[in-house]
């Protein structure tokens, strides 16, 4: 059997050839490899902490390594991270982060990684940042490209964008939707406990609950018996901002996995018509299984391509259109979201006007638009809603209050995840009014 270290040396080496996701390459893996808990727990930390951590990692590397760093080889440069990340981030003994990264190295190889840890060692484990200022140091200290910080300093400031950078870090919150069609808030929180699943009801919305350490969620009883589904908060927010009630008709464009339906369907409690569409059949699929296990009548679900209007759609008193976008909002969760080149994202504006605009065409007379991303980037969001409402003057900005601290009450509205605690994200609400 492979070792936890082993096994995440040779899996970011795959990403990095193959540029896969790293939530579905790490759960192939530790799928595949079967590990023991405590190696699945240990592999998972060490294999997103590299990634979260590279850019700081690397320049380490840079600042100590006699051989250029272009010239490493991918398999020691990863052994390279993850001992680095084991001495600076972890409670792992200095003896253990060097004797495994150098046993798991070529023989050719062994003394130049034990010589680039073994110094960082004596050097305090203190990361030397020379002459660098501003965001030139925060890129290095937050492992973060400097084009993203600049941007996010233009948007929000030099203090929030530290606050930002700081969340991007860390295992993310596990956030559960009560399936209130089944069951109270109280009721679930119960059903855990004899699960020996900790649940904290969240203090900004209801029916929404914190889950503390848990593997395995979909094996619970309470998940088979159809109790809740897992949402992120923020996620979650954007429902509420939408406030779909019963007898509506409700489209939800862009709906896989399907956790936005549920939500709507069970604030409809379950009494109306709500369509929800995606562009493959096997995320269609999904939904369907969903739907049915969390107990939900009134979710249609049908592959539509959100580009192209249909014009046998009903019209609708509610549309959301959560786009494909950038995913800068959900960096904790794929880490390596934020490696991408800025030139690879100049052109989602586009495609995410499109779908807006089409969505548009399903909204009745007085009915509600909602726009969202799962991103921090005005161009992907405040632009686009900007310039759908310079086109489009059928429609006009809406307030629907939700009334939480922190989030303001506006047509376009940000949710970060100092406030939230959840994911980065960005809600727009709009209305037909002729």
């Amino acid at each position: 059997m492979k070792t936890a270290r082993k096994v995440v040396a040779e899996l970011l080496v795959s990403m990095q050839q193959n540029g896969s996701y790293s939530n579905i390459a790490l759960d192939n893996a530790l799928t595949r490899e079967k590990l023991p808990p405590r190696d699945r727990a240990f592999a998972s930390m060490l294999f997103y902490g590299v990634i979260e951590r590279r850019m700081t990692l690397d320049y380490i590397i840079r600042l100590y390594s006699s051989t250029e760093f272009d010239n490493i080889d991918i398999d020691v440069l990863q052994l390279l991270r993850m001992g680095l990340y084991q001495l600076l981030y972890t409670a792992v003994p200095e003896s253990a982060a060097v004797n495994e990264s150098v046993e798991l190295a070529p023989q050719n190889r062994k003394g130049f990684v034990n010589g680039i840890l073994r110094s960082f060692i004596r050097s305090g484990k203190i990361i030397d940042y020379k002459d660098l200022e501003g965001i030139p140091k925060l890129s290095v200290q937050y492992s973060c490209p400097r084009w993203l910080i600049k941007k996010w300093t233009g948007m929000f400031g030099e203090e929030q964008t530290v606050k930002i950078l700081q969340d991007s870090f860390g295992r993310p919150p596990l956030f559960v939707r009560v399936n209130t069609l089944k069951c109270t808030s109280e009721e679930l929180i119960a059903k855990f406990a004899k699960e020996k699943i900790t649940a904290v009801p969240n203090k900004l919305i209801p029916d929404c609950l914190e889950l503390g350490r848990v593997t395995g969620i979909e094996s619970t009883k309470a998940y088979r018996d159809g109790l809740f589904h897992v949402q992120d908060i923020s996620s979650q927010l954007c429902c509420l901002i939408a406030k779909p009630t019963f007898n509506e008709t409700v489209i939800d464009v862009c709906a896989a996995p399907g956790g936005k339906s549920f939500t709507m369907a069970q604030l409809m409690a379950n009494r109306g018509k709500l369509l929800s569409c995606d562009l493959y059949d096997g995320r269609v699929s999904m939904i369907k299984k969903g739907a049915q296990r969390l107990g939900i009548d009134i979710i249609t679900a049908e592959v539509h391509d959100a580009t192209e209007y249909d014009e046998s759609l009903p019209l609708a008193d509610k549309v959301l259109c959560d786009v494909v976008c950038s995913g800068l909002g959900v960096i904790r969760r794929k880490p390596e979201i934020k490696y991408k080149e800025m030139k690879n994202l100049e052109q989602l504006p586009i495609l995410q006007g499109h779908i807006l605009k089409t969505a548009a065409r399903y909204v009745k007379q007085g009915g509600t638009l909602v726009y969202s991303t799962c991103t921090l980037n005005r161009d992907e969001n405040e632009s686009v809603v900007e310039k759908f409402l310079s086109e489009n003057p059928d429609f006009a900005p809406v307030v629907l209050p939700l009334g939480i601290d922190g989030i303001e009450e506006q047509c376009m509205r940000t949710f970060l995840p100092s406030v939230t605690g959840g994911d980065g994200f960005f809600a727009a609400t709009l209305r037909r009014v002729r």
